[in-house]
């Protein structure tokens, strides 16, 4: 094996141009050898394939090849999410600007625990958090890895501002909420029904009549199984009349912010004190792209923490930025270069028409559904999302078609229980897809449906 080289310094480039030859090759192989959206043959053929491409994990002796042979062997077992048959979860192709600048992040390796560590990078940071969060309304946002750790957040922030809190949330909400109340040792959430999908605001008023405060509430912006909006201006009236917190998980429709022609479904966003957004959806980038934006600053307070050796008084006293209070976390890269790339290089207009094309899309794929006689269309889009079930089928039907076309890898839909009834799930967040995928998608259901 040859001398490895460092990513960064004066031999940087010289070294990583060459690696980044063999992993574009691999890439492109591993997903010539694929020939679809996912691995066909199911897990055992899959842990087959991984296995005899790596042999020996931690061999004596190293291998010059071990990069293009894993790359590859990674690239032809992967979910292809920029395949336009790859349409079940809230899971987005990257954009390509997005994914080289994340490049730079590895090389670079900030991290944002300590302005000498990352002195760009905190200052990056700090005006694009400030620009997203004027977007939605709000004074101040926090980077996170993602939803799941935006509400966890929301949940801390509203239990030290009001000294403990009860969670209220509809039944279409996320599941991290419930987790994030268990961590926090908060009393077990009431669950507002949600009989249409939506957050019942008279079941909402009810419930916050009779609990005693104080209350945090949280609706959603894009639900995950149905990408439905609860009606948040009323929801924002109720919690303002009976003096609750409002916490928005808007992870998925958050992104429709960057459309002049969706924007108005947001609605009410800026009347909360929190909102989770995320920009690994309906924001193309590369995970981790994850913010909970903050209303009132001095929330954050409850952040704040000491380290000698990061955050010294002396050295705050004199002028280098504290960075241990923007985060739980101490090591932390600076996810915040991709996004402020992307924003800088699209525009508003650009990253708005990708979120028009996915929506429209959405909507062709529904009318292609209620045309077809051998189709059952749950309701029509709100934001990307397509629920649909083979008509007549029973649901042991409807999982087993998903379950071959997965095993074939033909094409990846998700699955949503509703109604009583399970449904098949697209999420289109391909802005490449096209009106021909949407109709080979449907005949591959069509196809392989048991009759």
């Amino acid at each position: 094996m040859s001398r490895p080289h460092l990513a960064s310094g004066p031999e940087g480039p010289g070294a990583l141009r060459p690696l980044l030859d063999t992993v574009l090759d691999a890439l492109r192989e591993g997903g010539e050898a694929r020939g679809g959206p996912l691995p066909a043959g199911g897990p055992e053929a899959v842990t087959r394939r991984v296995r005899d491409a790596v042999g020996d994990v931690l061999p004596r002796q190293g291998s010059d090849d071990a990069l293009h042979t894993l790359v590859r062997a990674l690239a032809e077992g992967a979910a292809d999410p920029a395949h336009p048959l790859c349409a079940a979860h809230l899971h987005c192709p990257p954009l390509a600007v997005a994914t080289a600048a994340d490049l730079a992040v590895s090389v670079l390796n900030p991290s944002l625990d300590s302005w000498d560590q990352a002195p760009a990078a905190s200052e990056l940071e700090a005006l694009v958090t400030w620009t997203l969060a004027r977007e939605v309304g709000a004074a101040d946002a926090l980077v996170t890895t993602g939803g799941t750790e935006s509400n966890q957040l929301a949940l801390l922030l509203a239990r030290e501002a009001h000294g403990g809190v009860r969670l209220v949330y509809g039944a279409n909400a996320h599941h991290s909420l419930h987790r994030a109340a268990w961590l926090l040792g908060l009393p077990d959430p009431v669950v507002v029904p949600a009989p249409a999908g939506t957050m019942d605001p008279a079941a909402l008023c009810e419930a916050l009549t009779e609990l005693p405060g104080p209350l945090l509430v949280a609706a959603t912006a894009g639900t995950t199984d149905a990408g439905l909006i609860d009606p948040l201006p009323e929801i924002a009236d109720l919690c303002a009349a009976h003096g609750a917190r409002l916490h928005i998980d808007a992870a998925y429709g958050g992104g429709l912010l960057f459309s002049d022609r969706h924007r108005g479904r947001l609605d009410g966003l800026a009347r909360a004190h929190t909102v989770t957004l995320d920009l690994h959806k309906l924001g193309w980038q590369p995970v981790a792209a994850g913010l909970l934006t903050v209303r009132d600053e001095g929330d954050l307070a409850a952040l704040e923490h000491r380290a000698d050796y990061l955050n010294a008084d002396d050295d705050t006293e004199a002028g280098l930025p504290d960075l241990l209070g923007r985060s739980l976390r101490t090591t932390r890269r600076p996810d915040i270069l991709k996004i402020a790339v992307t924003l800088k290089t699209l525009g508003r207009e650009g990253i708005g028409e990708l979120v028009d094309q996915v929506c429209a899309r959405a909507q062709e794929l529904a009318d292609l559904i209620a045309a077809h006689p051998g189709f059952e269309l749950y309701d029509r889009p709100v934001i990307s999302t397509v629920l649909f079930r083979p008509a007549e089928a029973t649901d042991d039907a409807v999982a087993a078609v998903r379950r071959t076309l997965l095993h074939e890898g033909r094409a990846v839909l998700g699955r949503a229980a509703l109604d009583g009834r399970l449904w098949l799930k697209a999420t289109l967040l391909n802005p490449h897809t096209r009106p021909g995928d949407l109709a080979t998608l449907l005949k591959l259901v069509e196809g392989h449906t048991p009759r």
